[in-house]
Parts: structure tokens; C-alpha cells; sequence
């Protein structure tokens, strides 16, 4: 298993995270946009996430609901920009907890002896607003969804 490396350099508005799974690109990809599976792996573990839009095409909208067990609700939306590829995925990030503040993502998957490397760089409005993402926790739950990513995928591979 990988970990997942998280980069904020100080002073610049972004993060680059990257993250091994020991599967294949195609199948990574499809954890990424099929919403069932989705799902079953995005956010920290004592959440339930709840998908609510997930249209993955150029110009679509996505949007997610995660919830604890006394019901507190986050919710989480965006825009696909171009068409989805595992060469690329381009989409705005907004938390509704914090709206108008809204990160640019850039996703790509890149395989090497049926392992994919997955890379995403996102680009905030300001050093200000990604350091308030940082230090919200985005590290748990980023952490906690690759771990959980790792399973699915060995479930799905079995």
C-alpha cells in the first residue's frame, strides 16, 4: 500500500496531492466517476456520503452530501471543465460550509505495472483560502478517502 503525500508549499494558493493504487488506470478512473462507487469511498470513515448530482461530462455538475451520526450534514459541489479522462480531469471544488470560496482541480492518472499514479494539483483563489482548507482537516478526510479508495479497489480487482 502507498501513502498519499499532501504539499502545501508556503506561500502559494495550491496542493498537490499524489497517491499509488496498486490497480489498473481504467479502473481507478471508474471509482472516480461512477457514483455508486463514489460513495463507497469519499470522505473520512465516520461519515456517510451521499451523492446528489454526478454528471461527468464537459460542462456537468457534481454534488455530495457527507454525514456524521448526529446528522450534521457537509456538502460539497463543482463543474467538469472539458470531458473526464483519466489524462486529465478538470473541476471546480467548493465546500458549502465555506461558499465563494472555490478551488480549481486538476486530476490525472498515469499507469506503470498495472499500478496508477493519481496527481491532483488544486489551485485556490488566494494562499489565504488554502491555508483555511488545510488547517479545516482536509487531511483526514483526504487521507481516510485514498485508504478507503485502496479497498474498494482490492474488492473490486478480487
Amino acid at each position: 500500500m502507498s501513502d498519499t503525500v499532501i504539499t502545501a508549499e508556503p506561500g502559494t494558493a495550491q496542493v498537490v496531492i499524489t497517491r499509488e493504487f496498486d490497480a489498473p488506470r481504467d479502473l481507478v478512473f471508474r471509482c472516480y466517476t461512477d457514483p455508486d462507487l463514489i460513495a463507497r469511498w469519499m470522505g473520512p470513515r465516520e461519515l456517510t456520503t451521499k451523492i446528489t448530482e454526478y454528471d461527468v461530462r464537459d460542462g456537468g455538475r457534481w454534488s455530495y452530501v457527507s454525514a456524521d451520526a448526529d446528522g450534521n450534514e457537509y456538502g460539497f459541489r463543482g463543474v467538469f471543465h472539458g470531458t473526464p479522462t483519466p489524462d486529465l480531469t478538470i473541476q471546480t471544488f467548493e465546500f458549502l460550509g465555506l461558499p465563494g470560496h472555490v478551488a480549481l482541480e486538476a486530476l490525472t492518472m498515469t499507469e506503470e505495472n498495472g499500478r496508477t499514479l493519481v496527481r491532483t494539483l488544486s489551485s485556490f483563489q488566494s494562499v489565504e483560502d488554502r491555508d483555511g482548507m488545510v488547517e479545516s482537516g482536509m487531511e483526514v478526510g483526504v487521507r481516510d478517502s485514498d485508504a478507503r479508495m485502496e479497498e474498494l479497489l482490492a474488492e473490486l480487482q478480487r
